[in-house]
């Protein structure tokens, strides 16, 4: 499979691309510029939707809203070009910011961070109602995530620990149990870092600093990689028509000559692979 550039706008750290079923179109992120971009395939068309405060990660809410996760546990409401606040701030998450985050099946919302002063990443749940609830602590740098096509499980990266691991998920509450090791992703300067999960069951993980991405078997078998010409490929997700094409981020796009003639760009792979939409975050409150 060989990648084609779709866009070639040297995003400093592209991340986060979502297909919205609903305009047909693919968001994504440049988050130190504090950019959120939209694309139309259909027409070729090219937008800045937002543009303000950096925002770490976001989904997509049913009436086709963004749900906007930034720094220091702010959470607001991108709706009709317009910011609402969810949640103000978060005292625990002072100093730093939210990163990759995943709608679950019945709408709540698992949001990583970055470290922060003492080096700590977390992982927390967003509920409907707007409560937050620590999942995880202790963790090198939250990363990506995706659930199993029967949503028992959820995978979740960490990227600083080089690490991808697998939960049982209870779709009911919520929670997450019997977290174990799926892969030991990350080679010497080398980390996992966005993930997405096909209709197979096949987890596909992105290589920051590996120029590449990788699908796994179930059971962690490496049956596919595909290069990119950049460095730091940042995450991807299945969108079009058909969910057979896979749109990938990456970064670096300011520093090409030692990053790639790709870097930052936005790349398509038509697969032939079945992919599953993303779920509809339902926070409301």
């Amino acid at each position: 499979m060989k990648p084609e550039i779709v866009l070639d706008i040297k995003c400093k750290v592209g991340e986060g691309p979502l297909w919205h079923p609903l305009e047909k179109r693919l968001y994504w992120l440049d988050i130190p510029e504090g950019i959120i971009y939209r694309y139309d395939p259909e027409t070729g068309m090219v937008e800045e939707v937002y543009r303000g405060d950096i925002v770490g990660g976001y989904t997509i809410q049913e009436d086709g809203s963004l749900l906007l996760f930034m720094e220091e546990g702010v959470v607001k409401l991108w709706k009709n070009n317009k910011l609402i606040t969810l949640i103000e701030e978060f005292p625990a998450l002072k100093g730093t910011r939210f990163n990759d985050v995943i709608t679950d099946p019945a709408g709540r919302v698992f949001c990583g961070t970055m470290p922060d002063k003492r080096g700590e990443a977390y992982l927390y749940r967003l509920d409907i109602n707007g409560r937050l609830t620590l999942i995880l602590n202790k963790v090198g740098l939250s990363n990506g995530m995706g659930f199993t096509p029967d949503k028992k499980q959820m995978y979740f990266t960490d990227s600083k620990k080089g690490e991808i691991y697998v939960f049982d998920y209870n779709v009911k509450d919520g929670s997450l149990s019997n977290q174990r090791l799926f892969l030991k992703a990350g080679e010497e300067g080398i980390g996992p870092d966005g993930l997405t999960v096909d209709a197979e069951g096949y987890v596909w993980s992105a290589r920051w600093n590996g120029s590449c991405i990788k699908r796994f078997t179930p059971d962690g078998k490496e049956v596919l990689e595909v290069i990119f010409p950049a460095r730091k490929i940042t995450c991807m997700t299945f969108g079009g028509v058909d969910y057979q094409d896979i749109y990938i981020t990456s970064a670096g796009g300011d520093k090409r000559p030692e990053e790639g003639t790709g870097a930052g760009s936005l790349f398509r792979l038509n697969t032939r692979i079945q992919g599953l939409p993303e779920h509809l975050s339902r926070i409301c409150f």
